[in-house]
């Protein structure tokens, strides 16, 4: 490292990669070596100190075991319902709602943001909890019958064919805030002179949005279509505190996290005893789907920001 004077540094020198030295070993430590260790451990069966070499048998489980099998593809439809909420009505409300919050002539802008983002500060277990004793229809359903609404007064957390939805809607509501927060610096950033071009050629509100807006703001959409992805891929908080971890009612609810759980940590019923082999396997799949859902997506974004 060359030096051009006192306290002076060579702006071409490598000195700043000392900086990332910290950051490098927790994210080996903590990160890189556990996926790598997940690989191996998913070539495995049994449990600590009994562990004995079974290639891919774990992967193969997952998709010939009767009940193993029946499990993960539940899981895996019930986590695509779920990341569908997400993406289509989560992500579409954080945008209507950072179009509206970015308009000048609105006013208290700066109090409706905050009360947008509140729901993410709260714990998502205080959130699961909340609204399980909200919808107890022993609890509620004396209002709601009260108040001339008594085909609401349902055990919706209780019935299979409802109960993933009011899970999912639970998430959305407690964590629109992000891509509402996201969206509206993307388009705080776009130039006035943009806008007021568009206004002098007589494009109206709309026009402006489809045509200006929304194609400058495309790296941001997918950086959040990013983030939804492996986000809700990972989901495991809100559906074991609103169900519990086995997905209830009758795995209605049970997600690829939750699934994980039972399998490679908990135990699954009946036996109770966890086979880690094949929860690593579940987590190998899926890291590996996030890796060609993820790798297309950020390069399409990249193109365009360039």
């Amino acid at each position: 490292m060359r030096r051009y004077g006192a306290g002076s540094v060579h702006p071409g020198g490598f000195y700043w990669q000392w900086y990332l030295i910290p950051a490098l070993l927790l994210y080996s430590i903590f990160m890189a070596y556990p996926m790598i260790d997940s690989v191996r451990l998913s070539l495995f069966a049994g449990t600590t100190g009994t562990r004995a070499f079974v290639g891919f048998d774990n992967y193969s489980r997952l998709f010939t075991d009767p009940l193993i099998s029946k499990r993960f593809l539940n899981a895996f439809g019930n986590t695509w319902v779920f990341f569908a909420f997400h993406m289509l009505l989560q992500n579409v409300l954080g945008m209507m709602f950072a179009v509206v919050l970015t308009n000048r002539t609105m006013r208290g802008r700066t109090i409706y943001q905050t009360i947008v983002f509140v729901p993410c500060t709260i714990a998502v277990l205080v959130t699961g909890y909340l609204f399980k004793l909200i919808l107890n229809p022993v609890w509620t359903g004396r209002i709601l019958r009260d108040a001339g609404l008594a085909f609401l007064a349902k055990p919706w957390l209780g019935m299979e064919s409802s109960a993933l939805n009011i899970v999912s809607l639970v998430s959305v509501w407690q964590w629109v805030g992000i891509p509402t927060m996201m969206f509206i610096a993307g388009l705080q950033g776009i130039s006035d002179d943009l806008i007021e071009a568009a206004t002098i050629d007589g494009a109206d509100s709309w026009k402006t949005f489809w045509k200006i807006k929304l194609p400058l703001i495309m790296p941001v959409v997918g950086m959040i279509a990013i983030m939804t992805f492996v986000s809700n891929f990972n989901a495991f908080d809100i559906v074991y505190a609103m169900e519990t971890p086995n997905g209830a009612p009758n795995y209605a609810t049970d997600i690829i996290g939750t699934m994980f759980y039972r399998y490679g940590v908990a135990g699954e019923h009946p036996t109770g005893i966890p086979q880690p082999g094949v929860g690593a396997a579940i987590s190998t799949v899926i890291f590996i789907m996030l890796l060609i859902g993820v790798i297309p997506t950020l390069s399409r974004t990249r193109r365009k920001e360039d």
